[in-house]
């Protein structure tokens, strides 16, 4: 596994010319949503390529973690129902016919299978090249977050959403698919709430109040699961 998951690592690095730690801000970033599992044998090289996009500052990478694996001997403790709920109305709006993990959604639009470098950092190219619809500034002074989304012009409804993650934890998994393995997971989504909905026109500005200093994750996406259109973060 281990050699897996460092072939994984230098392919990506390849792929995108170098060590993937010093890569200029984007003004509007790529989301990589992974939805994973602990009881997943398959998961692992996938979790490991969501850890190597998290060096980069043009992609916002997001660890969902399902439940539905939990029935085969280890219980996922990241996980939700409304993780995989969030993955079945992607593949409801996306005509896809089953989901499966490991599974990773580029920008709410295209699915691939996570484990395979080559297409997922393809379809992030893609979506860099294509012109943003909205800008997107957020900004924190303590508890308070303000956000402010101002169309580039007019668009579809859209909501905004509010999400926070764990950087990186350790997990010893006893149990199940990966027994015997210390696993490291990253960009672990522990809350995501649907902060406000906005007609997509003009500007937006509303604030939220949040709980803890850590990383925080704003999106602005088409309702029904549909294209993330704007996308901020603050570590």
């Amino acid at each position: 596994m281990r050699r897996h998951l460092a072939s994984l690592a230098l392919i990506f690095a390849a792929l995108t010319g170098g060590a993937a730690t010093s890569v200029a801000a984007q003004d509007n970033p790529v989301v990589v949503e992974l939805f994973t599992s602990q009881g997943c044998s398959s998961c692992p090289p996938a979790d490991a390529l969501l850890a190597e996009l998290g060096g980069r500052d043009d992609v916002i990478p997001l660890a969902l973690h399902v439940d539905y694996w939990d029935y085969i001997g280890w219980k996922d403790r990241f996980a939700m129902p409304g993780f995989t709920t969030r993955q079945k109305g992607y593949a409801m709006a996306g005509g896809w016919r089953k989901i499966y993990t490991p599974q990773m959604v580029i920008n709410g639009s295209h699915a691939v299978v996570g484990s395979r470098p080559m297409k997922v950092v393809d379809l992030i190219r893609k979506h860099q090249a294509q012109k943003p619809k909205v800008a997107l500034d957020i900004r924190r002074s303590g508890n308070q977050l303000s956000i402010k989304a101002t169309a580039l012009h007019d668009g579809r409804p859209c909501e905004i959403h509010v999400i926070r993650y764990a950087p990186s934890k350790d997990v010893e998994i006893t149990r199940g698919e990966n027994a015997g393995h210390r696993l490291t997971y990253t960009h672990i989504v522990e809350d995501w709430d649907v902060a406000a909905k906005w007609n997509g026109r003009g500007t937006y500005e509303g604030t939220v109040r949040l709980g803890g200093s850590g990383p925080v994750v704003v999106l602005v996406q088409e309702p029904g699961y549909g294209p993330i259109v704007a996308a901020a973060r603050l570590r």
